[in-house]
């Protein structure tokens, strides 16, 4: 069984951002699954990260007569110790 978490024993934070919100460099498949292979691996591989946060940002741009809505979200993984 898992020990009861505490934010104490947060040491380090790893933040991942999944998508974009900057219309002139979209974020490419490719990359935004990297991003989520590894904000898996943050939070099942070791050490074992938890989730502490999230940040999620939009743009609402206007693209000729089209409306275009882009975002993206900053997980924000906490370890007892600082990880690579």
């Amino acid at each position: 069984m898992e020990k009861n978490f505490s934010l104490a024993d947060i040491k380090f934070v790893k933040r991942i951002t999944v998508g974009n919100i900057d219309p002139n460099n979209p974020m490419t498949e490719e990359k935004k699954d990297e991003a989520i292979k590894k904000l898996n691996d943050y939070l099942n591989g070791y050490p074992k990260g938890k989730l502490v946060g999230k940040d999620i940002s939009f743009g609402i741009f206007q693209v000729g007569e089209h409306q275009l809505t882009m975002q993206s979200t900053t997980y924000h993984i906490g370890f007892p110790r600082e990880v690579k």
